[in-house]
């Protein structure tokens, strides 16, 4: 009913930039917040960033300075701004959403595929 999908992973230096996006699609009602989560091999998956529609983020603590997240015109789409790019933030990144589908009346969270960032030293 809802399809997450993300674009922008790949290969970059240490120091370099990438810029994730992630557009939802299907059968949406609302979405009320959107956000990234990461996984490194043998890691927990972990907050990255959060936004509501409204515009209100939050980040992961180690990560406030370098990513920026923000959302769309459209409000179905979610960016991810990562610079000064380090080693330890190669991981496999996942889109996420909370929607509530038309013709329900609850909300449930959505995941992408994951697209990998690479960031080599």
């Amino acid at each position: 009913q809802v399809q997450l999908v993300e674009s922008g992973g790949g290969l970059v230096q240490a120091g370099g930039s990438l810029r994730l996006s992630c557009a939802a699609s299907g059968s949406i009602f609302s979405i009320a917040v959107m956000g990234w989560y990461r996984q490194a091999p043998g890691k927990q998956r972990e907050l990255v960033a959060g936004i509501t529609g409204a515009g209100r983020t939050n980040y992961a603590d180690s990560l406030k300075g370098r990513f920026t997240i923000s959302r769309g015109n459209a409000k179905n789409t979610v960016y991810l701004e990562m610079n000064s790019l380090r080693p330890e933030d190669t991981a496999v990144y996942y889109c996420c959403a909370n929607v509530k589908v038309v013709g329900t009346n609850s909300w449930e969270d959505y995941w992408g595929q994951g697209t990998q960032v690479t960031v080599s030293s």
